[in-house]
């Protein structure tokens, strides 16, 4: 029913269509997504640390990791500054990691 309140106010619905060996007709499943529920509200990522081409940053299921480097500095210093943002990342893992067992 409720799918049917959504379509027929001009919102899209994702689902999956199957077909049903019994009945012989085709069935439609909706999909039960959290984030389309009424007062959802995605938890923001914490930041662990601010990195100098990049972040590190802890979401609930998830340790992110993002580096951004232009490639005009050529790949020599590209591996080298991603080795190094790499390192100092792992630091801050290490050292929350002592701090919380502590």
């Amino acid at each position: 029913m409720e799918v049917l309140e959504c379509l027929l106010s001009g919102k899209c619905v994702e689902g999956s269509l199957r077909y049903d060996a019994v009945t012989g007709k085709i069935m439609f499943r909706a999909y039960n997504r959290e984030s389309r529920k009424p007062g959802y509200v995605r938890p923001k990522d914490k930041l662990l640390a601010s990195l100098e081409h990049g972040w590190l940053k802890e979401s609930p299921k998830c340790i992110k990791y993002y580096c951004a480097l232009k490639k005009s500095i050529g790949v020599p210093r590209i591996v080298t500054a991603m080795e190094r943002e790499m390192r100092i990342a792992t630091g801050h893992l290490v050292d929350r990691e002592i701090v919380d067992r502590v």
